[in-house]
């Protein structure tokens, strides 16, 4: 699993993945605060639910009992995560915010995506080397 020690995970909030996935929902709540209040229904709320959904899903699926479906819902942060890419670039495109405004937010992402994909690969690959013992 990840850790940056050799410590076990006891829950997900020892994840470096959610840590850093709490981050970036709340740089995501604080750059929509400056969005258009025309647009708190729809942009606004959108970016808020895929941001709140990816450390929540990676929680939820730690908290579960097999490591397939932590792998599943670790899948669905992933699309989270893709969902916010999208509505941040669509944010920039309409003028709701400048590429300086974004830039700890796309690192935060990005990091995030990167981390939840080695996650998933490496549950998958153990729980593989169980199956085979």
């Amino acid at each position: 699993m990840e850790s940056t020690s050799l410590q076990p995970i006891r829950d997900y909030k020892d994840l470096h993945v959610w840590q850093k996935g709490m981050e970036l929902a709340k740089q995501v709540y604080l750059l929509t605060n400056r969005f258009p209040s025309e647009e708190k229904f729809g942009l606004v709320s959108q970016m808020l639910r895929a941001a709140i959904s990816i450390p929540s899903n990676i929680a939820e699926g730690q908290a579960r009992k097999t490591t397939g479906e932590f792998v599943q819902f670790l899948s669905h942060a992933e699309g989270s995560a893709a969902e916010l890419d999208t509505q941040l670039r669509l944010s920039t495109d309409l003028g709701y915010c400048v590429s300086a405004d974004l830039s700890e937010v796309f690192r935060l992402l990005t990091d995030v995506q990167k981390m939840l994909k080695r996650l998933r690969q490496s549950l998958i690959v153990s729980k593989a080397v169980a199956r085979d013992s």
